[in-house]
């Protein structure tokens, strides 16, 4: 399972119910910040999720609405926090505005913290045994847009009826056979972990994209995603509009989860022009599960049955 926290889903400009773009995304022990859009880290204190942990920052883009954020975030974690270490991922032109931005915040200071600018390119950005989390090239405008795709490794069930019927003991010879390794049983019989692990599993698929101008190019990346998250910044009688300024309406959104066979749609960077209604309305007579998502709220996603 993987948790979404929406901190900031205004388009552009804050308005008195949104803040601007940023989202955590947990799983287990890890938090990744994706987008720090002015304002964030006041949202992290009201989410009640706190700094802890907090070491990784995903950049979709470099427009101001999507970092200036970082500044009293870095701010404040150089002064009080006990982070050590916080990574930036982000796209060649994004990480020249945000070394820009910290010239200022920190004026020449040593800070106390260890920033890491990791530059994106499409592909794997991070991992470990549990999760791993890609990046995909966007059509917004500037250079250097990006996508992620957070995914639970693939994994495969223990069949504890076949174990119990090959006199598997419960205790550490079954965590060696999850683990990929081969025991011995007292009577001599060796037990192959294929012997005991069912086909393998997906596991769950969280697709997160920031602004975008065109869904097309999309599709292989959300294919089969248990949730997709992309920007909804204008409907259909504006389309043109969207177009000019390199964004994609409700329904554009809805098509593209729709096309890649996505379980639920969350819908973002809404602009100050519609309701929630209207996104919502929209979206949902072209795809059945939208969430427009408000501030602070948070959603667990899972593993499609």
């Amino acid at each position: 399972m993987i948790e979404i926290a929406f901190l900031g889903t205004s388009a552009s400009a804050p308005s008195v119910d949104r803040g601007l773009s940023s989202a955590m995304v947990m799983f287990r022990a890890e938090r990744f910040l994706v987008d720090c859009g002015e304002g964030t880290q006041r949202q992290i204190l009201r989410s009640g999720l706190g700094f802890k942990r907090l070491d990784k920052i995903l950049l979709t883009h470099g427009h101001l609405d999507h970092i200036l954020g970082l500044g009293g975030l870095v701010s404040t974690f150089a002064r009080w926090e006990s982070a050590s270490n916080l990574s930036i991922y982000g796209g060649s032109w994004a990480l020249e505005r945000v070394r820009d931005l910290m010239k200022v915040v920190l004026r020449g200071d040593e800070p106390a913290i260890r920033l890491e600018y990791k530059e994106i390119e499409p592909g794997l950005l991070w991992s470990d045994e549990w999760l791993t989390v890609k990046a995909f090239p966007v059509h917004h405008r500037g250079p250097g847009c990006y996508g992620f795709v957070f995914e639970e490794q693939s994994r495969r069930p223990f069949l504890a009826d076949i174990a119990d019927a090959l006199g598997v003991p419960a205790g550490p010879e079954r965590k060696k056979l999850v683990a990929g390794q081969s025991v011995t049983l007292p009577s001599g019989m060796v037990i192959e972990p294929d012997h005991v692990l069912g086909e393998p599993v997906q596991g769950t698929k969280l697709v997160f994209v920031g602004d975008a101008g065109r869904v097309k190019d999309l599709v292989p990346y959300a294919q089969d995603a248990d949730a997709l998250v992309i920007e909804s910044t204008y409907v259909e009688r504006d389309a043109n509009l969207a177009a000019r300024f390199g964004h994609i309406t409700a329904a554009q959104a809805a098509t593209l989860a729709r096309e890649a066979g996505v379980r639920q749609l969350f819908l973002v960077h809404i602009s100050r022009r519609y309701s929630d209604r209207e996104i919502l309305r929209e979206a949902s007579a072209v795809f059945p599960d939208v969430v427009v998502p408000r501030d602070l709220e948070v959603y667990k996603i899972s593993r499609k049955d």
